[in-house]
């Protein structure tokens, strides 16, 4: 492999700059809301404007510090690892060899679009459980990005029919691509799901995008709440209480609206253009308006499908489909296949893209046995709570009491819900808190099953089973609860049986 030394582009000088003084936003604008850019106590001018200056001082710093990063920062190949140096005083090396490389990610944001850049995220087995990725190479030519995965094809290639082989192979028949290939895709790899106008609306209406917004607004007046003159507010309000009640509900329905009306925005604009493709033995998933992202996802990584269904957005028909990754990191190891879409639209493409998995509805359910336990110990610590409220909120809190058939109804609901099917190679389970989850995992993604007693349980002879499979670096665990403990042994006996052990 060359030994070249590639640097990253200049842009990454302005993405560092531009991603730190992110961060300072709130800080500055609290410190000035509280001293502004001139103070008012007397002295010498820089005590004065110490605001402005500190931040000037802040912002040049911002600036040299991103200017250094681009600097400093060199990636290269060599003995089949991706390697990377950075770093002014401290010098930071990092080696990572292609044939643990699960994934390249791609982002496109405003920075990057108008000269043609991606920003690469290196996904390997070994990576950590947080939101960083292995490594990260801000701003590069997509031609560069397509030499990054020219170069961990053949790594992985010589990997498999060794390299003098490979020498002759690469030379006669051409085993790689050229890397322009690999990054425009001149063979379009076909799309299996894409995400209708009115799909992407409904996913905007009844995202959670709403409390992300007005818990950042509670946050922001938490921040700056000495500075709110609330005596010249409370003597305006009750001036404006006046006008009428009426008047006030039509301003607060207008504040949602528009509240909800950017949560939609934010929504439509992160998941444009969504678009699930199947390139050879991976999943490509791209979206986004003004920040185009691109994820993949080995199939052979994928430990389980899940459906979920809302009560709200089931009323509709309509269900998201998650996959739990093993390895990656954040949006890497919990992934939405399919964010928002109708019911009977999903199976198919499902079908398409994980054929040896099937999709059925589990049929067989958990027996009366186990349906006093979903409702049976909620509704006592409910009454605990019932009667506490009422005591000490007479008469008022017997309203508590309406909590008790909340909480009956709920738990019927879930065990009407509860349903599984065990097939020779695929257990299918379904269960719900609020939403309802329809899990489909292949026998041989299963890291561990569990079935659990309590004293209760042995004496109604009941049980609760779990399955885990890995989820990222941790394990994602689904649930059958208060199922008979005859049907739990069914399924540990379908999870150790080996069917070679018979042959």
């Amino acid at each position: 492999m060359s030994e070249q030394r590639y640097k990253l582009h200049w842009i990454t000088a302005v993405v560092e700059t531009v991603k730190a003084l992110k961060d300072l936003i709130g800080p500055f604008i609290i410190v000035i809301l509280v001293n502004g850019f001139k103070s008012e106590s007397s002295g010498p001018w820089y005590f004065q404007y110490w605001s402005a200056i500190f931040f000037s001082l802040l912002l040049i710093f911002t600036l040299v510090s991103g200017i250094i990063k681009w600097r400093r920062f060199d990636y290269w190949f060599e003995d089949q690892e991706l390697r990377m140096e950075s770093g002014l005083f401290v010098r930071k090396k990092r080696y990572i060899p292609f044939d643990r490389i699960q994934s390249l990610d791609y982002t496109e944001g405003i920075f990057h679009r108008p000269f043609q850049l991606v920003k690469v995220k290196v996904e390997t087995a070994g990576s950590s459980s947080g939101k960083d990725a292995e490594a990260e190479l801000t701003a590069i030519t997509k031609e560069a990005a397509g030499r990054i995965e020219e170069e961990m094809q053949r790594a992985k290639k010589m990997k498999i029919i060794g390299p003098v082989l490979h020498q002759y192979e690469n030379e006669e028949l051409v085993l790689v691509k050229k890397h322009e290939d690999l990054v425009e895709h001149t063979t379009p790899v076909p799309v299996k799901f894409t995400m209708k106008t009115k799909d992407l609306l409904m996913l905007a209406t009844t995202s959670g995008g709403i409390g992300v917004i007005l818990s950042g607004a509670f946050v922001f007046l938490s921040q700056i709440e000495e500075l709110i003159p609330f005596d010249w507010l409370f003597g305006e309000l009750e001036s404006f209480v006046k006008i009428g009640v009426f008047v006030i509900g039509i301003m607060i329905v207008l504040g949602l609206l528009l509240v909800w009306l950017l949560s939609v925005v934010m929504t439509f604009v992160a998941n444009y253009d969504f678009k699930v493709a199947l390139d050879k033995n991976d999943l490509v998933i791209t979206r986004g308006l003004l920040e185009k992202k691109r994820v993949t996802i080995p199939l052979n990584r994928v430990q389980n499908i899940t459906v979920v269904e809302n009560p709200f957005r089931q009323l509709f028909g309509y269900a998201t489909v998650i996959l739990n990754s093993a390895g990656g990191t954040g949006e890497s190891s919990r992934i939405k296949l399919f964010p928002l879409a109708k019911r009977n639209r999903i199976i198919e493409p499902l079908q398409e893209l994980f054929p040896n998995v099937d999709f059925s509805e589990p049929s067989e359910v958990i027996g009366k046995r186990g349906r006093y336990f979903y409702y049976r110990l909620k509704l006592f610590i409910t009454l605990l709570i019932v009667v506490a409220v009422s005591y000490y909120l007479f008469p008022y809190g017997l309203f508590a009491a309406l909590l008790l058939p909340v909480v009956f109804i709920h738990g019927i609901w879930q065990y009407k819900t509860a349903a599984y099917t065990i097939l020779p190679k695929q257990l299918t389970m379904r269960f719900r808190g609020i939403s309802r989850h329809t899990v489909f995992t292949v026998k041989e993604r299963i890291q561990s099953m569990e079935m659990d007693q309590n004293y209760f349980h042995r004496r109604k002879k009941v049980a609760t089973l779990t399955i885990n499979v890995k989820s990222g670096m941790s394990l994602d665990a689904s649930a059958i609860r208060h199922m008979s403990e005859e049907k739990a042994e069914q399924f540990l006996a379908w999870y150790e049986y080996h069917p070679e052990s018979k042959e």
